[in-house]
């Protein structure tokens, strides 16, 4: 048997948002239904950074995604976030494929936001905010026009060159954005917040009746984005319970007390398969916690590898000769 080894920009050539979308959805489902494995991400933690591993298996695919993340490495020209990816006959347990993961890790979570929205937010939803520009941003911005007729977006960035830079790409898309004030910046439809913040950086007062928020960056053990008194009037659903509790946006808040594992209204899943309601009227507060899971990453990997193969794409390498 043959191993094929993908790089960044073969992945990138191969992987669509409307697949991803697709197959982030799917994980999800199965997440509802029960029928995944994915233990709880391993990490490793430096003084500037951490390493993750991620396994999952789900409906014949396997694999594992070994993931950093590290703020201040483009300070040396490095990104942020790199990632690896092995994906695994489950039968044999032989490495189909070893793909570079970073667009892979970018556009399922990206996939994730959209898709929580889809559910969550009010449809009718025309003005889109966000906090935080970095690469993020851009693929949940790219998820969010795939589902959602856009009018209008607001961004803000404590780095005002990356705030412009995102503008600039949603008006290459034919979006009217605008760089505002983060209080203006929250007055929106939905809200995305994609920063690597360790306190608060969206207050209560901010927050409009009938928005929903994609919390995507707090994923690791004592990050936060939101004052934890908007938790408080929302209704929340998150990717996975134990991963939030643990290192998604409401970790913070259960570690002081402030919310339960009760106050968690769903997961995306329960809400994708019918076990639970998403929005219920138009002035409730949503919001979506997520940490990001192993199983997007599989699911999405496994489509990688259906279209490489397909199309010849990619190095063939023998590991075990």
């Amino acid at each position: 048997m043959e191993t094929l080894l993908l790089t960044k920009k073969e992945v990138e050539k191969i992987l669509t948002m409307e697949d991803t979308i697709k197959a982030v959805e799917h994980a999800f489902e199965m997440h509802g239904r029960g029928l995944v494995q994915m233990p709880p991400k391993v990490y490793l933690t430096f003084d500037k950074g951490d390493l993750r591993a991620m396994p999952a298996y789900l409906e014949g695919k396997a694999g594992i995604k070994w993931v950093n993340s590290h703020p201040d490495n483009p300070k040396i020209g490095l990104p942020t976030v790199m990632a690896l990816l092995i994906y695994n006959d489950p039968e044999t347990g032989f490495p189909l494929a070893v793909m570079d993961a970073m667009h892979i890790t970018n556009m399922r979570t990206g996939a994730a936001g959209g898709i929580a929205a889809k559910y969550l937010a009010r449809r009718d939803s025309e003005v889109f905010g966000f906090v935080g520009c970095g690469m993020q941003a851009y693929t949940q911005f790219i998820a969010l026009s795939t589902l959602f007729e856009i009018e209008r977006v607001k961004v803000y960035d404590i780095n005002e060159k990356s705030a412009r830079k995102f503008v600039e790409f949603c008006e290459r898309s034919g979006v009217e954005a605008k760089t505002e004030s983060i209080e203006v910046v929250c007055d929106c439809d939905v809200l995305t917040t994609t920063t690597p913040s360790r306190k608060p950086v969206v207050k209560q007062d901010w927050v409009v009746e009938g928005v929903h928020i994609n919390a995507i960056g707090a994923d690791a053990p004592g990050k936060q984005e939101l004052d934890e008194k908007i938790l408080l009037r929302a209704k929340i659903v998150v990717d996975d319970i134990e991963q939030a509790l643990h290192s998604g946006e409401i970790n913070v808040a259960v570690g002081k007390g402030i919310l339960k594992a009760e106050n968690i209204h769903a997961t995306i899943g329960e809400i994708i398969v019918g076990k639970k309601s998403g929005r219920e009227s138009e002035d409730e507060i949503t919001i979506f916690d997520s940490t990001g899971l192993a199983i997007q990453d599989i699911s999405t990997a496994s489509v990688v590898y259906k279209r490489a193969v397909e199309n010849g794409i990619g190095t063939i390498i023998k590991f075990f000769i």
